[in-house]
């Protein structure tokens, strides 16, 4: 609950204030056929990269809590005997709860682009910088304030355990500009589109043939013409 009302809402709604990215409208259109808007490549990179990207940094953080690797070799899930083993896991936690919450705002950050640098970008949408604020201010509120401790599951941090997820801020972030850079050159060399023909190069071509129905009205047929090699790409 408090990573769904405290980090996803509320960069889901301000990336309707988003500007543009450059070169946007310089691209080929999105082929309805083809690429819808929720297709195989969007499943790929949310749930088998971005989403693994954040998965793996937060069970690192979760692991440098001092103490914890021990219990979990001995004790496994629990139940815990000792108070101070159980502070211990309740610690890891909220590392791990910090951690995505950076990992989160990295992946937002990230995915303001699709291949546009973010040295060339910046943050221009101020509506989603504020949901930033917002999400860091309710994680640290969720770390040191002690009215939030019982309903969440959090404990106090260390300035340490506070610091150390700003890797995985970081590590995204960089991820995401080497694949954006890589993006970048292949649509530079004309390998990298909505539609790649590994063959001959060949693009899909699309017209429209107008009828009229009978009650009077136009509609537009789209037809095909495809070419064998060609497949959507997550580019």
């Amino acid at each position: 609950l408090l990573i769904d009302i405290g980090t996803d809402i509320w960069t889901a709604i301000a990336y309707a204030f988003q500007p543009a990215e450059s070169k946007l409208m310089a691209r080929t259109p999105r082929h309805p056929k083809l690429v819808k808007l929720a297709d195989w490549g969007v499943g790929v990179y949310s749930y088998c990269y971005i989403g693994v990207l954040q998965a793996i940094c937060c069970w690192i953080m979760f692991f440098q809590v001092p103490g914890l690797v021990d219990i979990w070799q001995n004790q496994g899930t629990g139940p815990y005997d000792l108070a101070s083993d159980r502070e211990t896991v309740v610690r890891g936690k909220t590392v791990y709860y910090w951690t995505l919450v950076l990992g989160q705002i990295a992946a937002a950050i990230s995915a303001t682009t699709e291949r546009q640098s973010l040295i060339s970008y910046c943050l221009p949408n101020k509506m989603l910088n504020l949901a930033f604020v917002f999400e860091l201010a309710l994680g640290l509120v969720s770390i040191f304030c002690a009215f939030m401790h019982k309903p969440f599951d959090t404990t106090y941090l260390p300035m340490d355990l506070v610091l150390k997820p700003l890797f995985a801020l970081t590590v995204i972030i960089l991820i995401e500009e080497v694949r954006k850079a890589i993006f970048r050159s292949l649509e530079e060399q004309g390998k990298c589109g909505w539609c790649l023909d590994t063959n001959s190069g060949a693009v899909v071509a699309v017209s429209d043939e107008s009828g009229s129905e009978e009650s009077g009205s136009e509609s537009v047929e789209e037809t095909e013409t495809s070419v064998d090699g060609k497949r959507p790409l997550l580019c």
